[in-house]
């Protein structure tokens, strides 16, 4: 296993584009470091690194995110495909703008407070225990609510998305290949997202509802793409224009059973005109037998 240290770093330096400086001045200046697919497990002290604005670590062994405290102008971190299990020790990366976490263990998104300036979370296909699903901490969702533009959380068999309500902001959401099944609960989630402009969500089982993709392009005015289709205005119109048609008709069918249900018999409303005039009944006389 590989340790990620200062000297690993100067090492890999490319040492015509040092120049003259000094190992030190070099490190401090540093604001890009690529170590991906190096076999590294652990992150050591990289304290000099002050300047850092985006790291590669993807395609490694790394368990636990540590030592990166001291990167205050980091924007983007790339930690996908590593062995880590826990969101941790990231509050301080005040500046971070996008994070990939994609293909780890993470189990719980969390531990995010703190991180006004992201825009894109990149959780995907975590490696979880057969019959778990990727859980949210409504803190986190809190902390990201005015800032969260993209979020990634596909193939993490989730079953349900009404905590994402809170993203108010958010404008592009991947979460295809989970266990998604009710259009209900998607719709009330639209209804909290006015500027999702794009959505997909292949290969959940709510895709195979009939009329799916009409009512989700119903009930949003600005969803612009669904499952990787574009949404023209034309196609928006017509649904909204036999959406209108076919409710105007179902209230009129509804208006008319509420008037059968309230109109008396044709007996009481109108009554009959050959009423019955009382007289004196006189049986008829027997003629009298001659004599």
């Amino acid at each position: 296993m590989v340790r990620l240290t200062l000297d690993l770093v100067a090492k890999s330096a490319n040492q015509k584009s040092r120049k003259e400086e000094n190992i030190t001045q070099y490190l401090k200046k540093i604001t890009h470091l690529n170590f991906s697919n190096r076999n590294i497990d652990t992150i050591d002290d990289l304290s000099l690194c002050k300047n850092l604005i985006v790291l590669y670590l993807y395609d490694n062994n790394i368990s636990q995110i540590d030592n990166l405290s001291f990167a205050r102008n980091l924007t983007h971190l790339y930690l996908q495909n590593n062995s880590i299990s826990c969101m941790e020790n990231l509050k301080a990366l005040r500046k971070l703008e996008k994070l990939y976490l994609g293909g780890n263990y993470i189990a719980v998104v969390e531990c995010l407070e703190g991180l006004k300036e992201l825009r894109e979370l990149h959780v995907e296909s975590q490696r979880l225990p057969l019959g778990e699903k990727l859980l949210f901490d409504p803190r986190t969702l809190q902390s990201l609510a005015n800032s969260l533009s993209i979020l990634n959380i596909s193939n993490n068999n989730i079953d349900e998305i009404k905590d994402l309500e809170t993203l108010e902001n958010l404008t592009q959401l991947i979460a295809v290949d989970n266990q998604l099944l009710h259009m209900k609960d998607l719709e009330l989630l639209l209804n909290k997202l006015p500027k999702l402009w794009k959505m997909n969500l292949n290969g959940n089982p709510v895709c195979l509802t009939p009329k799916y993709r009409d009512r989700l392009i119903v009930i949003s005015k600005s969803l612009e793409s669904l499952d990787g289709k574009e949404i023209k205005q034309i196609e928006r119109q017509f649904l909204i224009n036999w959406k209108a048609s076919k409710d105007a008709k179902k209230n009129m069918k509804k208006k008319s059973v509420i008037w059968d249900a309230s109109t008396p018999s044709n007996k009481s409303v109108f009554p009959s005109t050959h009423q019955r005039i009382p007289g004196y009944y006189s049986a008829p006389q027997k003629a009298h037998r001659e004599a």
